[in-house]
């Protein structure tokens, strides 16, 4: 049996408990449509249910439909416009449509006709549309059937685990791409499109905005400008960009320095020697909230080494210092969303971990268990807004901060899978080693 019915098998297992858990008998799901921008006739680009394409690697074919009941074959009413403006989607080919009972729409009604004597216990998953209301739907959008369904979703299948291995080989493909635009000192614009020359896909075909910075923008953690004339000099790359596989994503960073010497191509690789020692340290049942404070701690001793501080690591942790350098999260789910799902939740049931205090940007806090996939993405960076309320603490070497402000910071980001034998495979670093 192939990983794809395989994993097909599961998602309807586990709709099959979250529909008995919930009271319902059956699940409509929306792949969803394109919005139209707001006094215009141009819509934005549109972007597929994460729950419709967990059931078959259909990204491209907005306004069609699964229904499923439990013990039944999920029906997929494909929707195909009768339109000589547009190109029609061109479908994956492959076994899903031999698991699937397909149906051709071109207009919603044959859906509601089809399934009219089923709706008042059917729930609905994905937007809202006009006339939905109408449907006479048991409910739209359950909170306990989502839950339900994305705690599930943080534990990939096998095809799910092999989708994200071939992205990470496509963006792997464009990181290169964008490395060698780098040494050649083009613009961050540049850049961007030797990225995207190198996957052939265009911007709304990436899982996300890719971070494409050159020098003190490196500082900026969602940076996406992409400015048009290169630097006069060229200090420092970070690049943060992905790839889609049928569905499921890459998220990739990588820090470069211009100079092979100096102090902050040593943070580069200090940086990189951290984020390989943390992911060393991953095992089946720690908290991922622990891994997170541990590279805090990592973080504080990269700061004291490189002089950034004229106190100890010890001191530099237990004073709190390393949130101004290192804000965010250490990493969060991935799959067929960026941000994967579920990472706050404790259980299915949808109770969830209260919002902490000190590290209010971390998004996953869950256990860790084999066949979850993460990202680990530590990072170190000059951020003045954040610096400001330490203005003159004198703990702070701030003619050391100052050298590191043109060059914006580091971070280094791979996507890891907890194995059934609770070992680590590292998606990202064994994308880039096929591609040697």
């Amino acid at each position: 049996m192939s990983l794809y019915s395989e994993h097909l098998k599961t998602v309807m297992r586990r709709f099959d408990e979250a529909l008995e858990h919930t009271g319902f008998d059956s699940v409509l799901i929306f792949s969803g449509q394109p919005q139209v921008a707001f006094l215009d006739d141009n819509s934005y680009p549109y972007r597929v249910n994460p729950l419709f394409k967990y059931w078959l690697p259909i990204t491209e074919s907005p306004k069609s439909y699964i229904f499923y009941r439990k013990g039944e074959t999920p029906k997929l009413f494909l929707f195909q416009a009768r339109d000589f403006w547009h190109t029609q989607p061109q479908l994956p080919p492959g076994e899903w449509q031999e698991l699937f009972d397909i149906q051709l729409i071109d207009t919603i009604q044959p859906v509601r006709s089809a399934l009219s004597g089923a709706l008042s216990q059917t729930a609905f998953l994905g937007e809202a549309f006009d006339g939905l209301s109408e449907w006479g739907l048991a409910e739209v959008n359950p909170t306990s059937l989502i839950n339900y369904v994305h705690f599930q979703r943080s534990l990939k299948t096998e095809y799910e685990v092999s989708c994200l291995r071939k992205a990470n080989v496509l963006a792997a493909q464009g990181h290169n791409a964008a490395k060698l635009a780098f040494d050649n000192k083009a613009s961050e614009l540049e850049i961007h499109h030797a990225y995207l020359g190198a996957i052939q896909c265009h911007e709304t075909q990436l899982p996300y905005n890719s971070i494409v910075a050159l020098n003190q923008n490196g500082a900026v953690l969602h940076y996406d400008v992409y400015e048009t004339k290169a630097p006069a000099e060229h200090l420092s790359f970070l690049i943060d960009a992905g790839a889609l596989h049928d569905g499921y994503c890459a998220d990739i960073t990588r820090t470069y320095s211009a100079s092979a010497e100096g102090f902050y191509a040593e943070l580069v690789q200090a940086v990189d020697e951290a984020e390989q020692a943390i992911i060393g340290d991953i095992e089946v049942g720690r908290s991922y909230y622990d891994l997170h404070v541990d590279m805090h701690r990592k973080i504080a001793g990269l700061l004291a080494q490189f002089g950034f501080f004229k106190i100890s690591a010890e001191a530099i942790f237990e004073r709190g210092y390393t949130r101004a350098f290192f804000p965010h999260g250490l990493g969060h789910f991935i799959g067929l969303q960026v941000h994967d799902v579920a990472g706050h939740l404790k259980n299915a049931q949808g109770e969830s971990f209260a919002p902490d205090a000190q590290h209010p940007f971390l998004r996953l806090r869950q256990t860790i268990q084999a066949g979850q996939v993460f990202t680990i993405e530590p990072g170190l960076y000059v951020v003045d807004q954040l610096l400001e309320e330490f203005e003159g603490n004198e703990d702070f070497n701030w003619q050391r901060i100052a050298e590191l402000r043109p060059y914006g910071g580091v971070r280094i980001e791979d996507s890891v899978h907890v194995t059934s034998e609770g070992t680590v495979e590292n998606l990202t670093r064994d994308a880039f080693a096929s591609l040697k």
